[in-house]
């Protein structure tokens, strides 16, 4: 009997382990289902869904933020009825309303074509008829296309006649003297160069395809020539302004730094073209005279490019969470809540949107202050933005954040750059998100989706 109760208490005991294990399976299975579910969630909302991130949190003065949540966070719902009815007055509204799309800047010529009667008699009794008013009855836009000349540079010679007669001296004979060519051994003027680099880096038209074009207006040349030009322009005549720039910016107490990739087909380290390079950017602040960009390209993202990019520099950096800001000498960094706020943004649940609310009461307070000086810019955040921030990092630590999951993420992201995101409330020269730099920077990410797009077009087309 007594050997039959073990039995059944070691029976029972490893039936409880088995238990105790094929629940903690359970459990973790879900946590991965969980994490799972929650990255189809968000590859599915940035496929398909709302790239904005404004809010539609209202201050108490009434101002919007700057900030516009995701449709999804919207609790109420709109029968057919209703959502019909609201876009038919909408749409009528709106034609209503409706105002000119298409309009002059004030510094653009004016040409005027007057319109008079074929004839000014009056045919009652034949008397000359006197104006007595015009109107302008339109107006449209006239487009005069470039043209291309072929300056020749003519230099004259003079001699005096006098002189050359008398034997006992010289004859004097003076030239006059044409300006130097920008590029030496170069047909290119000022104007061409000018174009050119306009069309390859804010038009991000590439080299081969400006080659057609030049030839339309009468200009022959190939694609290596135009990259020539480029190279011997920068380092002739800009490479001065941009060190001046750059000594300058280094100069300041405070900078914006952020960079995006990009990819050069013909690297010098060897690496193949799919390979990243990157455009960094490096931008002063407002608050300390006019804004001064410096932009450096760079095969790679390592902490020795910003060394490069900002030796000299002493003061704070405003930057996003990347691993290479960080333990430069003479140099603080502040974090972005812009990045911050994106994190809960993603995390799209009812904390998420507490998370949020939290950065937008943050930025309504500095749309409030933007236009006041540091040094009040400063006490109205140790006044107002101070208890908001604490009271955000103690709900964070209060709350039961865990696991791989979006809200986890934004929790962890937050109190891993705590220092960093606190420093705007020490200083009224700091921004509070790094926005000043990613907007500076946004022209390389549009010029380069622009570049991929004619790549897939050209091999869709041939």
């Amino acid at each position: 009997m007594n050997d039959l109760t073990g039995v059944n208490s070691k029976q029972e005991e490893q039936n409880e382990r088995i238990i105790r294990l094929l629940e903690q399976q359970l459990a973790q299975s879900n946590r991965q289902i969980e994490a799972l579910t929650e990255q189809v969630r968000q590859l599915t909302k940035a496929l398909y869904g709302s790239k904005s991130e404004k809010s539609k949190y209202q201050a108490p003065d009434g101002q919007g933020s700057l900030f516009e949540d995701d449709p999804s966070f919207s609790d109420s719902e709109q029968t057919e009825e209703q959502s019909t009815e609201t876009i038919s007055y909408t749409v009528i509204r709106k034609i209503a309303k409706k105002k000119r799309n298409d309009s002059f800047s004030n510094n653009i010529e004016i040409e005027e074509i007057h319109h008079h009667p074929a004839n000014t008699q009056c045919e009652c009794c034949l008397h000359q008829m006197t104006e007595v008013g015009k109107t302008v009855i339109r107006e449209e836009a006239k487009f005069i296309p470039a043209t291309m000349k072929r300056v020749q540079h003519i230099e004259h010679a003079y001699e005096c006649k006098a002189c050359k007669k008398d034997t006992t001296q010289k004859a004097q004979i003076k030239r006059g003297k044409a300006p130097q060519a920008a590029i030496q051994r170069s047909i290119a003027g000022p104007t061409v160069l000018a174009k050119l680099i306009y069309d390859k880096f804010i038009q991000y038209l590439p080299l081969y395809r400006q080659v057609k074009e030049w030839e339309r207006y009468g200009l022959l040349t190939n694609d290596k020539n135009l990259s020539n030009w480029v190279i011997r322009a920068a380092e002739d005549w800009l490479q001065p302004i941009y060190d001046l720039m750059k000594q300058l910016l280094t100069a300041k107490s405070v900078l914006h730094v952020d960079e995006t990739y990009a990819q050069i087909i013909k690297r010098s380290d060897g690496k193949s073209g799919q390979s990243n390079a990157y455009n960094w950017v490096c931008r002063s602040v407002p608050s300390q005279g006019p804004i001064i960009v410096v932009f450096k390209s760079a095969l790679s993202r390592s902490r020795a490019v910003l060394e490069d990019l900002i030796a000299g520099f002493k003061g704070t950096v405003i930057c996003d969470g990347y691993s290479a800001y960080g333990h430069l000498p003479d140099v603080k960094f502040a974090n972005c809540w812009a990045h911050t706020r994106r994190y809960w943004l993603k995390a799209d649940s009812k904390n998420g949107r507490i998370g949020v609310d939290y950065c937008d009461r943050l930025y309504q307070i500095e749309r409030k202050i933007k236009h006041l000086s540091s040094e009040e810019r400063q006490q109205m955040r140790q006044k107002e933005s101070k208890p908001i921030v604490d009271e955000f990092f103690a709900w964070i630590d209060r709350s039961p954040f865990f696991g791989k999951n979006a809200l986890a993420k934004a929790a962890e992201y937050t109190l891993s750059r705590a220092d960093g995101l606190k420093a705007f409330l020490d200083d009224g020269h700091l921004e509070i998100d790094n926005n000043p730099a990613e907007n500076a920077i946004r022209p390389n990410v549009i010029g380069r989706n622009y570049v991929q797009l004619q790549i897939m077009l050209s091999l869709l087309l041939f």
